[in-house]
């Protein structure tokens, strides 16, 4: 069976074109044994392969090397072809598949749900043995249409839409018609166009010019194939609304004091029922580590595959064949469920003393199914591994436990996902820039990590001393030498459950806020990879470089005797050699005789304030922070202008201090983390084909809309935290199409409770943004929610995402009455207990109709429920 390969691609010298595939005579996907293909002249190179004569699903792929290096390769969607008729031979006219303007159409949240089509399009069926296949991708087709084509041959309608021929799908978004070569003269000229399965009229034309064909004459029994073609079409820009709420914080009648999967469910029939489109969550990875309320924080996940097990419902797993003891559970769930918040340790507690008991009754009888079979086989690398900290955490010998939670797990959120998709919504899952130091992962694959830094953020609205996370930052020269596999398989577990993502601090795959591991605060970071400065540089800028840092004298005779003055000497002395070590954490020794002087023993938040305190007033007497792995190389101190030992520097000295902070923060960096960034995301997002959302939030290097802008990667967007420094507030009509637009994120106050942090602010917004006279009502009313949401509604942005909270500040009677008690966290404290729940449970929001059909309405008129 005889395969030619052909395409046009115009190389320069010392280039040349090569296909990888899925067969061996392609190299299996290996690059390193991939064909090169042959030029033959202006552009066009071709390949002949022979294959056995057998029936073949081929999927293939085009890529450039310049001087044998790999420099440029197609999009990340294959060319696919399906053999079953052996005798013939295939000609393939392939054109090279570039990244589409309109990206975002071809990810999962639009093929498998929002424009998910049925593909059951009438197949054109042709007596002859040459034939043409005219192969396009056009995801932007609704269930209600078809594609067609229409040109210049009598074959095709000779220009005449009502003759047009109507073109079949096989695997959406591909459509495809088939013509008889012998019908066919060159050049055809020819165009798509969509057109309504009940009027049979034409919805629009592609836009462009029309499309030109000349193929060689096809020998006999040949088939010539044309993919690689893309619909043009500029008109679609979707836009859809949905609901952000964690999992933890759902409520229905049938959950155990916790939101589960099969809540979702529920959540799901309300965001149906309200003509919204997509639901983003927080991570439901497994956090547990104490089994305490330490474990809340999702952030903090002992692994990147494991899914949390309290948020297993437990009617899903499976009933006990005991009556007292499912009486008493039973019981257990009604006294949880009334409770205001999560009582996270009773919840925990509670849920596996019942999986070990349902675990002994059923488990090995589960363990024995196919379909366990199945899990296990796609799963078992991180399985084992997961289970062996699992099982030594607990104290507990049975590793087949942890297995069967997970198995569960899997299959109960995969039917959330696919009941999802029935209705046409997402599901928007979210993925840590951090993964915890004590993690599965971070025992595992160290190399990946580096272990003596912190991950972290400078200095912001959401902490004035900044934050540190506690995760060990990337060693992302690990990570590129085996190509990202370990991002890739992150990525690629998320996309079993969801069809859109949010990557958590995107700005940490630009540059990272690196913290030294000893210490609190995130004072003491700066950003790496970065380019800092030499001393000479520094001196050539005009400030004589200080280099005394953190040393005794400095630290005694500026900070000792206003912190620490009412402790004795060797408590200070205790310090100071922590100082000299460059370390930041007291010893125990220290901290120990700390607790008993100023009475905090057991106070965890006082002596992390004491400690914060400490190292706030050493960062305030320094200018510059040695790179950790260049030495003699220094970062300007994040903020350094408040410091007194920059008040003590002369005009001249603040001038050229001035001038370092501008370049290195907004200028010197710039080029080069948008080089970091490209590199690392670009393999990332192209790993699966869920939609990509960044939260960009923060101080956002200049480079930053460029990259996001280039991969198609939403960026977010929040009024009250504008991106432009001239603005209070952003405009939310002058938003990129590419962007979520939100009221505010689970690290914020909800918008009745930002109304009140700021009565000044408050009345500018009043007056200048709502447009609206006179003084601004102490509390955001329900008339006035909706005013803000009808705005973020109205925005060009893609996606408008409101908090659950924010949905139901516009209707009195459902919201609660306290503001602050809609908070999900304070990124300012360190343990902050996560542990939000509705007030209501979703069947009484499902009757709530007042509030749902305001909801429908406000979507209508936006226009985001076509």
């Amino acid at each position: 069976m005889k395969i030619r390969f052909n395409i046009n691609f115009h190389t320069i010298w010392g280039q040349t074109l090569y296909i990888t595939g899925s067969i061996p005579e392609l190299g299996n996907w290996n690059t390193a044994a991939a064909k090169e293909m042959d030029y033959i002249e202006d552009g066009n190179w071709t390949l002949e392969l022979n294959l056995p004569d057998k029936a073949v699903n081929l999927e293939y792929r085009y890529f450039l090397k310049s001087n044998n290096k790999l420099t440029f390769e197609e999009w990340n969607k294959n060319h696919f072809l399906t053999i079953i008729d052996t005798q013939q031979s295939y000609y393939l006219l392939d054109y090279w598949q570039n990244r589409p303007q309109n990206q975002a159409l071809y990810s999962s949240a639009f093929i498998k749900s929002w424009f998910a089509h049925p593909c059951d399009k009438f197949e054109r069926v042709l007596k002859s043995k040459r034939k043409i296949r005219l192969k396009i991708l056009a995801p932007s087709i609704a269930k209600n249409e078809s594609l067609a084509i229409s040109g210049n041959q009598e074959e095709m309608g000779n220009w005449d839409p009502e003759k047009a021929l109507v073109t079949a799908c096989e695997k959406f978004p591909e459509w495809w018609v088939d013509l008889d070569s012998g019908n066919i003269r060159y050049p055809l000229e020819y165009k798509f166009c969509i057109l309504n399965n009940d009027t049979k009229s034409v919805v629009r034309w592609e836009t462009g010019e029309n499309r030109t064909l000349i193929l060689p004459d096809l020998e006999a029994n040949e088939t010539g194939i044309v993919s690689g073609l893309q619909f043009r079409d500029e008109q679609t820009q979707w836009r859809g609304a949905g609901v952000a709420i964690p999992v933890f914080s759902l409520r229905t009648q049938n959950s155990f004091g916790i939101g589960d999967f099969e809540d979702l469910h529920r959540m799901i029939d309300w965001v149906k029922a309200t003509h919204q489109k997509i639901i983003q969550i927080l991570p439901i990875n497994d956090t547990t580590m104490t089994h305490t309320r330490l474990d809340s924080y999702p952030y903090n996940a002992v692994s990147i595959y494991a899914l949390h097990p309290l948020y297993l419902s437990l009617d899903g797993v499976g009933t006990l064949k005991d009556p007292a003891r499912n009486a008493f559970y039973h019981t257990k769930q009604q006294e949880l469920n009334r409770l205001p918040v999560v009582d996270y340790e009773e919840v925990d507690r509670l849920k596996w003393d019942f999986f070990r008991e349902i675990f002994q009754q059923e488990g090995e009888e589960i363990m024995t199914s196919q379909a366990f079979t199945v899990f296990w086989e796609e799963n078992k690398d991180w399985l084992l591994p997961y289970a062996a900290y699992s099982c030594q955490r607990d104290n507990y010998p049975a590793p087949g436990l942890y297995y069967y939670i997970q198995f569960h797990a899997h299959q109960q959120l995969t039917k959330v996902r696919n009941y999802a998709r029935q209705y046409g919504i997402v599901l928007k899952g979210d993925i840590p820039i951090g993964i915890s130091r004590e993690s599965v992962e971070a025992q595992t694959e160290p190399g990946y990590f580096n272990m003596n830094f912190q991950a972290g953020a400078p200095p912001d609205d959401f902490s004035f001393k900044g934050q540190n996370w506690g995760f060990p930052t990337y060693n992302w020269n690990a990570m590129e030498a085996d190509d990202y596999h370990w991002w890739k398989k992150r990525f690629r577990k998320m996309a079993d459950y969801f069809d859109a993502y949010r990557i958590d601090h995107i700005l940490g795959f630009f540059r990272i806020w690196q913290i030294p591991e000893d210490s609190i605060e995130g004072l003491l970071g700066y950003f790496s990879p970065a380019l800092p400065f030499s001393i000479e540089e520094i001196e050539n800028a005009g400030l004589k470089f200080r280099g005394e840092g953190f040393t005794k004298a400095h630290i005694h005779e500026k900070c000792l005797p206003e912190l620490f003055g009412e402790y004795t000497s060797e408590v200070q002395q205790l310090y100071l050699d922590r100082i000299d070590a460059e370390h930041f954490a007291l010893k125990q020794k220290w901290d120990t005789q700390r607790k008993i002087q100023a009475g905090f023993a057991g106070k965890e938040d006082d002596k992390s304030r004491m400690i914060g305190a400490g190292l706030f007033s050493i960062c305030n007497e320094v200018l510059f922070i040695e790179d950790h792995e260049q030495r003699g190389y220094y970062h300007p101190r994040i903020s350094a202008s408040s410091a007194s030992i920059y008040q003590e520097l002369d005009h001249a000295g603040q001038y050229a201090f001035d001038y370092l902070y501008w370049n290195y923060f907004y200028q010197r960096n710039n080029e080069f983390w948008k080089k970091e960034a490209l590199k690392h995301l670009t393999p990332l997002v192209n790993a699966t084909d869920m939609l990509v959302c960044g939260e960009d939030l923060g101080m956002i290097p200049h480079t930053v809309p460029e990259v996001m802008h280039k991969l198609q990667i939403l960026s977010l967007e929040i009024e009250r935290m504008p991106k432009s420094p001239d603005r209070e507030f952003t405009d939310l009509n002058r938003l990129p199409y590419l962007s979520v637009c939100t009221t505010s994120t689970h690290d914020m106050t909800t918008l009745r409770g930002w109304w009140k942090e700021d009565k000044e602010k408050t009345q500018r917004y009043f007056n200048e943004v709502l447009k609206r006279e006179g003084a601004a009502p102490a509390e955001c009313t329900p008339e006035i929610s909706e005013a803000i949401i009808r705005n973020h509604l109205t925005a060009p942005s893609m996606l408008t995402i409101i908090p659950l909270q924010d949905w139901l500040a516009m209707d009195a009677q459902l919201r609660i009455p306290d503001p602050d008690a809609e908070r999900i966290n304070i990124p300012a404290h360190s343990r902050h207990y996560w542990r939000y729940r509705m007030h209501l449970t979703i069947e009484e929001l499902l009757q709530a109709e007042t509030l749902n059909t305001k909801i429908r309405e406000l979507i209508q008129q936006s226009s985001r429920n076509i």
